[in-house]
């Protein structure tokens, strides 16, 4: 508290409509949309993120004396690993061979989004120690229901390193972004590039122009409900050939576009005047978060225009430092997407589990530097530079 007092009550959530959305808000802030209290709601109120899909919500909230909100954290209660892309699959399967149980475990994320950002959500007059009462009432919750684990998955490095100290195990992944080094024009970013990485670039953009497919980058008021029903089917289009059954219905981006769409970047590519394909991606306070993607038939480049370049056009129009294009990806490298780290951190109950994954952690966070190293070598930018 602002004067020193600790908090009174820790309580337990059973959906984020349990906690007052500015309260919430309050403590997450604006910078990243997806822990703010509107896309969270889209996720439960559309059955997206929903007990009955696995994800039961035990969102914990601190509250001081006076009853208001000073800190929160989202958190699921999960009968599985899916939709979290940090994966741990392999965990469970031989906690499980060795006769434990690692399901039900805790889950402090944003379901379906590998986005780094807060999850240890404070008031900006809060005091710092209350980062880790959320992490000790993390791991006491999971205690007192008797599950194997807590995950706090694409934390903050600072919350990373704040929960190591707090005796979470810390694992390291990487993704590739695209970084904003003061540009004016795509052009701009181009001549940053090798000669040979810039032609390949303006040849895929020309080849998408001459295809006869035109793009629209949407945004707030723009957005109707025809383009939300074109996009819902190319989204279940990628999902089936890749994934298999969708993470998220047709209701949320329903949700989504009542509460968010001015922080909704929608790209809209049409040929013969009819929706084929489209990129979505959510507006932060100085980044674009490319979300999902997906196309009706085969066109060439279109989705390395849409997701990437498109993304790159908007991120220097409005002068946003940095483009989060998800999860995976190493042939994001040659069109100026580097890579760069993001976080976990895992509490194991059973210390022979917290032993073999915290030995599988520290060989895997060597080989994820290495790879880092080895993937920047194959930078595009040219070495003068400076990138």
């Amino acid at each position: 508290m602002p004067d020193g007092r600790e908090p009174v009550s820790v309580k337990i959530a059973g959906s984020i409509f349990d906690i007052d959305a500015g309260e919430w808000d309050a403590c997450a802030g604006d910078r990243d949309p997806f822990v703010g209290h509107a896309f969270l709601g889209a996720l439960e109120a559309s059955g997206s993120a929903h007990p009955e899909s696995g994800w039961l919500a035990q969102h914990l909230a601190i509250e001081d004396e006076t009853g208001r909100l000073v800190a929160c954290a989202p958190l699921y209660l999960k009968d599985h690993s899916y939709g979290e892309y940090v994966f741990d699959w392999g965990w469970a399967d031989a906690y499980q061979r060795a006769g434990g149980s690692y399901y039900p475990k805790l889950q402090s994320a944003v379901p379906f989004v590998p986005a780094t950002g807060r999850r240890l959500l404070l008031r900006p007059d809060a005091p710092a120690s209350l980062a880790n009462a959320l992490a000790s009432g993390m791991a006491q919750l999971a205690s007192r229901l008797g599950v194997s684990s807590v995950h706090v998955t694409f934390p903050t490095e600072a919350e990373w390193r704040g929960l190591g100290k707090a005796g979470y195990l810390l694992r390291l992944g990487r993704q590739f972004h695209w970084e904003n080094r003061g540009y004016k024009t795509f052009d701009d970013f181009l001549a940053s590039l090798t000669s040979r990485k810039r032609k390949v670039i303006r040849k895929e953009r020309r080849a998408v122009a001459e295809s006869g497919v035109t793009l629209e980058v949407l945004t707030g008021d723009g957005i109707e409900e025809r383009h939300w029903d074109a996009f819902y089917r190319f989204y279940l289009n990628t999902t089936d050939r890749k994934w298999g059954p969708a993470y998220l219905n047709r209701a949320f981006f329903s949700h989504l576009h009542e509460t968010l769409r001015d922080r909704v970047v929608l790209v809209i590519a049409e040929a013969g005047g009819s929706p084929v394909g489209g990129a979505l991606n959510l507006l932060g306070a100085d980044t674009l978060y490319g979300r999902h993607w997906g196309c009706s038939a085969d066109y060439k480049f279109l989705h390395f225009e849409a997701c990437y370049y498109r993304a790159i056009d908007f991120a220097i129009e409005r002068g946003l430092k940095w483009v989060e294009a998800g999860a995976q990806g190493p042939h994001k490298i040659q069109r100026g997407y580097l890579p760069r780290a993001t976080y976990s951190a895992h509490w194991i109950a059973d210390p022979g589990l917290k032993n073999a994954v915290a030995r599988f952690l520290d060989e895997e966070r060597r080989e994820v530097a290495g790879e880092m190293r080895l993937y920047a070598q194959g930078s595009p930018y040219r070495r003068d530079d400076g990138a």
